[in-house]
């Protein structure tokens, strides 16, 4: 511990690794319930691996941005701690497996060398904040919306409001109105719009969001203005915060209560939390994101190209011309997402002089390369090649979507990685026509929660499984007309067919078949799916789906040489609350702490929110002891008054709902965090009186 305290300098940083330290310690002891220590990990980034006794580290990357140093020290970091390896994910954070709990403090205290946070990675907190990679060098863009995106990170990083959510909340900015980061499936979704005068704001879209039931977002704004974007995502959080579910994880997102209380009823709430809000406005600083490092090199010498047609390949799939005269964006197609730790170092040695020191990992799982002179190419795709990193088709159907799937996560149902390479290699080999076409995506889930993305697919695979008689075999469900249409707009992919694993690769044939022979000229295959249907595309994969032809082949999935069997784990997308008294009012004191701490730092926003979750946690804990449970904190509000104070039970002025929402009717001022404060802390402790009095 004390190497944490001599070696890091931002002393926040340091308090959160040594309060890890201490959760496991306690964990490791028995005094933490398994339930709600699970909830703090995942909070700090580290979740459990379908293998037993390791976890998975996710590091958040706000953005995709990393420079090299940092890749460097990731790589350093996996090779003491890990497996050696890098994993890339669609929310453009990059993953290490096979961690011991006992090494994750160190782990965490080693990356904060060089800024890099493990903190709200994972849980029921705001997750990795995702832009499109292109930002700062889209020639579509109106403006970056990379400082935008950066500030945003930076706002609800440790912010009270959302430490503790119902379920995770997704936020995005895409570059431009192609909506390359997808606004349409995130809880908030911003693209960037410039008026006539030169004002700057942001189309928004509220509620979106993929899992096993895909909802398409709202459009709630067509221009907030930019000093208005912090200021209402905090609003939306808040109100997600008191009336989101808890209960039943399925059920938990925003767009679950979007549903619940209508669109127009959350916005009107929101309105209603603008007057508790930390900030009014929210002027974020345009330059946050420095111009990354550019190569000093401007001569280079002449290589030779060994395979012309594949650099030409390379060149029209790979390769775009930044918004910046003179200088290139060059795609790095990484299969499954995955980068060894050696290879990550060799590339950056054949990086350094010739790309800027900025690369940003892309939702596809791979790399965005900034800057390069058009002399530099030729010797950037020799040296790409030379690690197995220049194949073409990046973004096509030959550059597959994947999660891990039955690799490491738990709930992985069919391998997910080793079909995707058998896809890529499917195309390269008899589709090669396809590596140029932009549109067509192809993403793979090894379960139905599209961690894979298949929910946006325009040909989309999620792992399931099939019964044959008494046998069971592994199987894939087919979804097929999603993606990304613009500017928000977005389509949902159906479900169509359900068909063995093994015949993934006869359902791609089919349908790309069937695309070259029936589809109109330049048709694209949104309309291609829309005018045959649906059931046009049941039928024709119907006969995939006979069971009667099985081969004993069929019941070994993709990647194993053992037979088939189901094995699913518990999940751990999001923290379980454990309603055990003790535990709760354990938990109300330590929030009593973190709000004494923020009012001595003036900070009286933090210190109204964290008052606000003693009443909260500490109600909730007395009704727990009447084996009443509530399912919002909206609800744990009522049913205190109805089972407390209107029974004479709990003496409070006036009811608990009046005492506690004065929250959002009340400026976050010195006066009023201090009065607030005061009545949380007594609140506290009349309600251990209270316990005291039940047991």
């Amino acid at each position: 511990m004390q190497s944490f305290r001599t070696e890091l300098e931002n002393p926040i940083v340091e308090q959160d690794i040594i309060d890890l330290e201490k959760k496991i310690r306690a964990f490791r002891e028995g005094k933490i319930h398994d339930e709600k220590f699970r909830s703090l990990r995942l909070a700090r980034g580290v979740y459990g691996q379908r293998q037993q006794g390791v976890q998975m580290v996710r590091i958040k990357l706000p953005f995709g941005k990393i420079t090299f140093k940092q890749l460097l020290r990731i790589s350093d970091v996996s090779d003491e701690y890990a497996s050696r390896n890098l994993h890339l994910t669609t929310r453009q954070d990059i993953q290490i497996h096979y961690v011991s709990l006992d090494r994750t403090p160190q782990l965490w205290a080693e990356l904060e060398r060089d800024d890099i946070t493990l903190r709200e990675a994972c849980g029921n907190t705001v997750r990795n904040v995702t832009a499109s990679p292109t930002a700062g060098i889209d020639p579509l863009e109106p403006f970056d919306v990379s400082p935008y995106a950066h500030a945003t990170f930076e706002y609800f990083l440790r912010n009270p409001i959302c430490q503790d959510m119902g379920r995770k909340f997704k936020i995005s900015f895409s570059s431009s109105d192609q909506d390359t980061a997808f606004a349409y499936v995130h809880d908030i979704g911003a693209i960037p719009k410039i008026k006539e005068n030169g004002d700057r704001g942001f189309k928004i879209f509220l509620g979106g969001g993929l899992g096993a039931q895909p909802m398409l977002a709202h459009l709630v704004e067509e221009f907030l203005p930019e000093d208005q974007l912090i200021p209402y995502i905090e609003s939306i959080i808040r109100v997600f915060d008191r009336y989101g579910e808890r209960n039943n994880r399925n059920k938990a997102r925003l767009k679950f209560l979007i549903q619940k209380i209508g669109l127009d009823e959350v916005v009107r709430l929101a309105k209603e939390e603008r007057t508790a809000n930390k900030v009014k406005t929210y002027v974020v600083n345009r330059d946050t994101i420095d111009l990354p490092v550019l190569p000093q090199t401007t001569e280079y010498p002449e290589v030779t190209i060994s395979n012309p047609l594949r650099y030409e390949q390379w060149l029209a799939t790979n390769v775009f011309e930044q918004k910046q005269k003179d200088f290139y964006g060059v795609y790095i197609k990484v299969p499954v997402g995955d980068i060894p730790t050696d290879t990550a170092r060799k590339l950056v040695d054949i990086l350094r002089p010739l790309v800027a020191d900025e690369i940003r990992i892309t939702q596809n799982q791979g790399l965005l390369l900034k800057f390069v002179r058009k002399e530099a190419l030729p010797a950037l795709y020799n040296g790409l090649t030379e690690l197995d990193l220049s194949a073409p088709g990046f973004d096509s159907p030959a550059d597959v979507t994947t999660c891990p799937g039955t690799d490491t996560c738990n709930l992985g149902i069919s391998n997910s990685m080793t079909l995707s390479k058998v896809l890529e290699d499917l195309i390269y080999n008899e589709y090669e026509e396809f590596i140029y076409n932009r549109e067509i995506k192809i993403k793979i889930s090894g379960c139905m929660n599209s961690c894979g993305q298949h929910g946006l697919a325009h040909i989309g695979f999620h792992g399931s499984s099939l019964k044959a008689g008494t046998r069971v075999l592994p199987s894939v469900q087919v979804l097929l007309g999603g993606g990304t249409v613009g500017d928000g707009i977005g389509r949902a992919a159906d479900k169509v067919v359900k068909v063995p694993a093994k015949r993934a690769t006869d359902v791609l044939r089919a349908v790309l078949d069937d695309f070259k022979a029936n589809s109109i000229a330049d048709e694209t295959f949104h309309n291609y799916y829309d005018r045959q249907g649906k059931d046009y595309f049941y039928q024709l994969l119907k006969p995939l789906a006979n069971l009667a032809t099985l081969t004993e082949d069929e019941f070994v999935d993709w990647g194993h040489q053992e037979t088939f069997a189901t094995a699913i784990g518990v999940g751990e997308c999001a923290s379980v609350i454990i309603d055990l008294v003790a535990t709760l009012l354990y938990e109300s004191d330590e929030k009593m702490g973190w709000a004494n701490k923020a009012y001595e730092n003036g900070a009286w926003a933090d210190a109204i929110y964290h008052s606000y979750n003693v009443f909260i946690t500490s109600a909730k804990a007395l009704l727990l002891d009447k084996s009443i449970s509530s399912s919002t904190q909206a609800g744990i509000i009522r049913e205190f008054d109805a089972h407390y104070v209107d029974k004479g039970e709990f003496a409070i002025d006036g009811s608990f709902s009046d005492l506690i929402l004065q929250i959002n009717k009340n400026e976050p001022s010195h006066e009023f965090a201090a009065k607030y404060k005061a009545a949380a802390e007594e609140f506290l402790g009349a309600s251990k009186v209270k316990r005291g009095e039940l047991v």
